[in-house]
């Protein structure tokens, strides 16, 4: 069971920078939420004679009072289910491409962690090979964006694809983002090297990803009857890398961790970070910060022009004593957009980028990055209950830095803005009670 509250968590860097809270005005944001969890698990396990069938499943309930204005929303949730056997794994998974764990540090999910390194899982089957000595290697065919279906924002978490349309009007907006994707058809393949020993362990691992657009069009806002004799650009095919380990009794201090991963990937932003859309930041007066994640971006009669994101994340976690633990945790990532696509976005009329949604542009530049610097605090009073507070500072490195003519956004006038970099402290405050019946 848990409950936890958060300030500034919606409408920032933190959960949710693309939606209305990204204002920051008195009547668009609200910046107190709160969140009430039951999470069961089941780990079933019997021996056979080609060693542990295993059947785990891991779901629950969750009420939520979101910031932005909206509603309470109740719901049921699936994270995790699937079935080991005999060096096979199939079902909802953990990626097997993700090396350390973002909560082992964390409340908040990390924002310069891969989308599928978060509580929720992905469709996957895999076959891991054991040689020995701790060493082991990974076959996975996982999920790629199985609800990005054509002209789709796709799924929220997990992976998707992100493929934006230029051509269509609305494709690219301030604080929005549409993705028009051919309907899936290829699994991620993910391969991965692996080693545990007593000091931690260690990975590398590599992903190929589906990143093929769907029709071109000019104009409208969805798919059109016929659009299929239009054509469409060539198949596209995105990929990743990555590198990290974990080490455990840090400098002989007892329980103490450190973690580090490396990714870089062209075409598969998603595996770089959990940022989805356009994130977008208004801070005081006239002055905004924004950015756009995409895996590559197309106009009618060009192919897909695939864009570079690279990131870095870590986290070290001291036991002062058996009750008291504390954090420190942080990252970067930078989502890079080649000539072609800067062409693409910024070759209309001097001063004017992407559309209608911006003019005015005083720098089109929209290659844009952010860190992330945190602290969690916890205490374990009982060795059941867990009490802490975890603080979170996020810096958006603007894409666009300059001055640039806005329309109205809520509470938010139109006018010229400066657009320059931006800042958001959030702070998580939880209380979790973990028991086995």
């Amino acid at each position: 069971m848990r409950e936890e509250i958060g300030w500034n968590q919606n409408g920032s860097l933190v959960d949710g920078i693309a939606t209305a809270g990204g204002q920051f005005t008195r009547t668009d944001t609200s910046q107190l939420a709160f969140r009430t969890r039951a999470d069961l698990s089941v780990d079933l396990r019997t021996q056979t004679e080609y060693g542990t069938l295993r059947s785990y499943f891991e779901g629950g309930f969750e009420s939520t009072g979101v910031s932005g204005g909206a509603t309470t929303n109740d719901v049921v949730w699936f994270d995790r289910g699937f079935i080991q056997f005999a060096g096979l794994t199939a079902g909802r998974i953990r990626s097997y491409f993700d090396i350390n764990s973002p909560y082992e540090f964390a409340f908040m999910t990390q924002l310069t962690n891969g989308d599928s390194n978060t509580f929720r899982g992905l469709w996957g089957i895999a076959y891991t090979a054991q040689f020995g000595n701790g060493i082991s290697a990974t076959l996975s065919f996982e999920d790629g964006g199985s609800s990005d279906q054509g002209n789709n924002s796709g799924q929220s978490r997990g992976r998707g694809r992100r493929d934006v349309n230029l051509s269509m009007a609305s494709q690219w907006g301030l604080g929005t983002t549409s993705y028009d994707n051919e309907g899936w058809k290829f699994p991620d393949v993910v391969g991965s090297l692996r080693i545990d020993q007593a000091w931690g362990y260690a990975q590398v691992a590599a992903a190929l990803h589906d990143a093929s657009a769907g029709y071109y069009q000019t104009g409208g806002t969805a798919l059109a009857a016929g659009i299929q004799n239009n054509g469409h650009p060539g198949d596209a095919w995105g990929w990743a890398v990555s590198g990290g380990f974990h080490l455990n009794d840090v400098l002989g201090m007892k329980g103490d961790t450190f973690a580090l991963q490396a990714t870089y990937a062209q075409g598969a932003t998603t595996y770089v970070t959990s940022v989805g859309g356009a994130p977008m930041v208004h801070s005081g007066g006239m002055s905004a910060g924004f950015g756009w994640v995409t895996d590559g971006v197309f106009t009618t009669g060009s192919g897909v022009a695939l864009t570079s994101a690279w990131g870095i994340n870590g986290g070290y976690q001291h036991f002062w004593n058996p009750k008291w633990r504390s954090s420190l945790y942080g990252g970067y990532s930078a989502i890079t957009y080649g000539g072609s696509a800067t062409t693409m976005i910024c070759g209309g009329a001097p001063g004017t980028a992407l559309g209608t949604a911006l003019t005015g542009v005083s720098n089109c530049s929209p290659t844009f990055s952010w860190w992330e610097v945190g602290t969690r605090t916890q205490g374990n009073r009982h060795p059941d209950l867990d009490i802490g507070v975890d603080v979170v500072w996020n810096h958006l490195n603007t894409a666009f830095a300059g001055t640039a003519t806005l329309a109205a956004n809520g509470a938010r006038p139109g006018g010229v803005y400066t657009i320059s970099d931006q800042d958001v402290m959030s702070v998580v405050f939880r209380i979790q009670r973990n028991f086995l019946p």
